[in-house]
């Protein structure tokens, strides 16, 4: 009796395995000894991402050249996607229409980890989403917010994070990061 109720809570553990595998956040973490589990990394990047204040985001402009501005993120949801607002006519702008390809670096304010996400930019002006993604603050910034602001959302392809107050730290002989690779959407998930 106790072998059989061990072997059924053996798979519910395979099955529960095998659906999270396949989930939109599921993705793979590479570990000097075995694999962190990305619930791991992603709480750690969430902590030292909302630590931050600000953080930095790069695009590259049209020679391909990577530009760094500080930005005034809003915390990303539990999709992961990462959003940002801007004037329409600032270069970062101009640079996301060329090439969305970007990069967000936050920086732990004890400078004891740090989270970089790689990823696409799109810009979008729909006036809900702007609404949705203002602060108050940014008024002085912005003649005519309703013209002037757009927001940038950056959906992520690639997650790294160091975090030595956790212990995830990089491989010991490459430094290679802990990272957390996220389903593309054209990979048939």
């Amino acid at each position: 009796m106790k072998a059989t109720r061990h072997i059924g809570d053996l798979c519910i553990l395979i099955l529960l395995t095998a659906v999270w595998s396949m989930s939109p956040l599921a993705a793979s973490a590479q570990g000097e000894q075995g694999r962190y589990p990305s619930d791991t990394l992603l709480a750690a990047a969430r902590e030292i991402m909302e630590a931050a204040r600000y953080c930095a985001l790069v695009t590259l402009d049209e020679t391909g050249q990577p530009t760094v501005r500080t930005m005034d993120p809003f915390e990303p949801g539990d999709d992961m996607v990462f959003w940002f607002g801007t004037n329409r006519r600032s270069r970062k702008v101009e640079h996301i229409r060329n090439d969305p390809r970007v990069a967000i670096h936050y920086l732990a304010p004890e400078g004891d980890g740090y989270v970089t996400i790689m990823g696409t930019a799109r810009i979008v002006d729909d006036p809900s989403v702007k609404a949705r993604y203002w602060k108050d603050e940014w008024r002085q910034y912005y003649t005519d917010s309703r013209e002037d602001y757009v927001t940038i959302a950056v959906t992520p392809e690639t997650l790294e994070v160091l975090d030595y107050s956790k212990g995830v730290t990089g491989d010991a002989d490459t430094w290679k990061v802990r990272s957390v690779i996220f389903p593309s959407e054209n990979s048939g998930r």
